[in-house]
Parts: structure tokens; C-alpha cells; sequence
């Protein structure tokens, strides 16, 4: 009887399904996160009665064939690109994106990596860093006279020296985009990695074609939506039910096939 293993197909993708939404709800307050989907496929179908096949010797056609399905498996697991919501925290440093885009981090292994999270401080060098001290391409310094930051739309970084009334451009900021943001490999952290999939890294200036602008004392929530999340747990929560009392139904009736005298 196939409807054992079908339905145990179907309990370990709602089991992975529940665990893609709890770890989405776990996130709901990381900064830049990106909500996860699960994409289900069927799996290969056991053909009793090809379709297409000659019926009989006068060339008739089966119209509809035989074909049982053998359950389902795990197709992807995609990201939800769409923009978070921005929240004020008027911290100078914190900047967030708005549009496409990611900031550029050097690791210390010398790679680099990609990331929404704009809540960046400084260094004891003065660099402008993320918050696992990570230098925030392509490597600004603050001087340590400086009174006050100035982030532009176009992500000019301009300062205010002790004593002097005019600001001092420092750096600018850039952005990196991907043609398949959804290929990019997250390693934890708020922080992804350019992959074959995602495409190389194409850099740009903020606000310019392609590129979203940036917020100074902003930063980018998750757009995780709650309700529609809790929504989906209860549909997986109940598809998993139902594939455990088709178990159950299928081994009744094996039983009661067992027990005929």
C-alpha cells in the first residue's frame, strides 16, 4: 500500500514547512531580515495505463491514462525580497536601505560579504564598522575631532570638524545588487554571499539607476508579516494532521486485510 509512504512524504514537508515559519517568526525583530518560503514539487507518478498508448489494433488513443502520484518532496526554500519597514532610531550611524541593494562588509578571512543590516558603529580606529566590527566597504574613517556625521540620500559621508562651521567629505558609501537575490547563500549573521547562482556583484552609488537610497538614522525591519505567518502555521499544522490519520486509515486497513479468515 503506497498511502503509507505518500503520507509520510507529506508529513516530513509540513514538518520542514513548520520549520521554515518558525524560524521566520523567530526573526520577526532581526534588522534586514527576509522572510523564507517553502516550494513543494510532487514527486515521479506510477503509470498503470500510459496516456497516449494504443486502447486497441484500430489505433485508438487512451484519453487519460493511470497515474498514481508517490507523494512530494521539497522544491526550494526562497526568500521574500520585498522591502522592510523602516523604523526611526536617530543613531547616525544606523542606515537603512531603501530600494534594492546591500552593503558591502570585508570578513577577515578577506571576502566579502553582503548585508541589509545598516546598524554600524565605529572602530577605535575610527572606521566605519558593522556590529561584529566588520569594516563596511569601502573602508570609511571618522575622524575622531569630528562633532558631527552627515549620511546623504546618495550616501555622501560628510562630517563637521571641532571648530570649523563647514563640513568635510570622508567617504561614500556604496551599494552592491545581484540579478537573483534569491541565489545569494546567507551565512547567519545579516550576512549573505555572492554565489553562481546570485551573479556577480554589480556596485553602484546609492539612489542612482538600479540602486535604492539610503536613510541616516534608520534602520530596516524584517518583513516578516505576522498574521500571514500564523495563517500558513495553522494550514501546515493541519495538512500534517491529515497525512497522520491517512497513516493511520492505511494501516487499518492493512490490518483488517491481515485479520481475513
Amino acid at each position: 500500500m503506497q498511502a503509507l509512504s505518500i503520507a509520510a512524504t507529506g508529513m516530513m514537508a509540513q514538518q520542514l514547512n513548520v520549520e521554515v515559519i518558525s524560524n521566520n517568526i523567530a526573526n520577526m525583530s532581526t534588522t534586514g531580515y527576509k522572510a523564507q518560503r517553502a516550494e513543494f514539487q510532487d514527486l515521479l507518478y506510477q503509470n498503470m495505463r500510459r496516456v497516449g498508448t494504443n486502447s486497441s489494433d484500430a489505433g485508438t488513443i487512451v484519453p487519460a491514462g493511470i497515474q498514481v502520484g508517490l507523494g512530494v518532496k521539497t522544491g526550494s526554500i526562497y526568500r521574500v525580497m520585498t522591502q522592510g519597514g523602516l523604523t526611526v532610531t536617530d543613531s547616525p550611524l544606523d542606515v537603512a536601505i531603501q530600494g534594492a541593494g546591500y552593503f558591502t562588509v570585508q570578513l577577515p578571512s578577506g571576502e566579502e560579504a553582503y548585508t541589509r543590516a545598516g546598524s554600524f558603529q565605529l572602530s577605535p580606529d575610527g572606521l566605519i564598522v558593522n556590529s561584529d566590527g566588520y569594516t563596511v566597504s569601502p573602508g570609511i574613517t571618522i575622524p575622531s575631532n569630528a562633532t558631527d556625521v552627515t549620511i546623504s540620500n546618495d550616501g555622501q559621508v560628510q562630517v563637521k570638524l571641532a571648530g570649523q562651521t563647514d563640513t568635510q567629505v570622508v567617504g561614500q558609501l556604496e551599494l552592491a545588487s545581484f540579478q537573483n537575490d534569491a541565489g545569494l547563500d546567507p551565512q547567519g549573521n545579516n550576512l549573505f554571499m555572492e554565489t553562481t547562482a546570485s551573479g556577480p556583484a554589480i556596485t553602484g552609488t546609492p539612489g542612482s539607476e538600479g540602486f535604492g537610497s539610503v536613510q541616516q538614522g534608520f534602520l530596516e525591519t524584517s518583513n516578516v508579516n505576522s498574521v500571514a505567518e500564523i495563517t500558513t502555521l495553522i494550514s501546515a499544522q493541519r495538512a500534517y494532521e491529515m497525512n497522520a490519520k491517512i497513516i493511520t486509515a492505511a494501516d487499518e486497513m492493512m490490518s483488517a486485510t491481515n485479520n481475513m479468515k
